[in-house]
């Protein structure tokens, strides 16, 4: 690994990474909104940030000097898989520059029929200095991708997937199995909603953690609160 990449490694370890991020559909939507999310985050102490499009990544890093860790979400008929799902969005993160660049690594199919491995194959041989983050579902999944060659193994689609819908969450038996099995530096992500699960996927051994919406989104957090109310 270059100096660059452990470079970025070492200044995300141990910390907390937020997800600033806002689909169209939310009140946030804004890429001027998500860059103070970010400024917000890192006065709050995070290492870093995880962020989707082009937009908002370009106007975070106006904003805040840390790594971030891009993804961009895009729907395709013949798939069930959406981050970073195909080379069109691979390119594209390339060319604005992210440290590191995160995408599905589930079993399922791709766009287009493609399959994963063979998928990441071809985005290794283009990218070969680029740090990659897989977003698994289950510790099967994070096996196989750190066999594949991503530099980073995330929980991210834990629960997410129809195969593991319903399953316990945080995923805080699959962080230990790939903590101690994998190989590689793992990011814990994917429903860690408190601080004190935070410390507990911290206490696990992980490279670093990314909390989302218990931070930057507020309409979901107002609703645990006024669910309280209806009951």
């Amino acid at each position: 690994m270059n100096q660059h990449n452990t470079d970025i490694l070492k200044a995300i370890q141990g910390g907390l990474v937020v997800s600033c991020q806002a689909l169209p559909e939310e009140p946030l939507h804004s890429s001027f909104i998500m860059s103070r999310m970010a400024l917000a985050a890192k006065m709050g102490g995070a290492v870093g940030i995880r962020a989707n499009t082009v937009e908002d990544i370009t106007e975070i890093r106006k904003t805040v000097d840390l790594p971030i860790i891009g993804i961009i979400k895009s729907v395709y008929p013949d798939s069930e898989v959406y981050i970073t799902p195909t080379m069109k969005e691979i390119d594209a993160l390339m060319q604005c520059g992210v440290e590191i660049l995160a995408m599905d690594a589930t079993k399922r199919t791709r766009p287009y029929g493609e399959n994963l491995e063979h998928f990441f194959a071809q985005v290794r041989r283009l990218y070969p200095e680029q740090l990659f983050m897989a977003d698994c579902s289950s510790q099967e999944e994070g096996m196989a991708a750190a066999e594949m060659g991503f530099d980073l193994i995330g929980t991210t689609m834990a629960g997410y997937t129809s195969y593991t819908e319903g399953r316990t969450v945080p995923p805080f038996d699959m962080i230990e199995y790939l903590v101690k099995n994998c190989g590689r530096p793992v990011i814990a992500e994917g429903n860690i909603g408190t601080p004190d699960q935070l410390r507990t996927a911290l206490d696990l051994g992980v490279h670093c953690a990314v909390v989302g919406g218990a931070i930057t989104r507020p309409l979901q957090i107002t609703k645990k609160f006024t669910a309280v109310i209806k009951q």
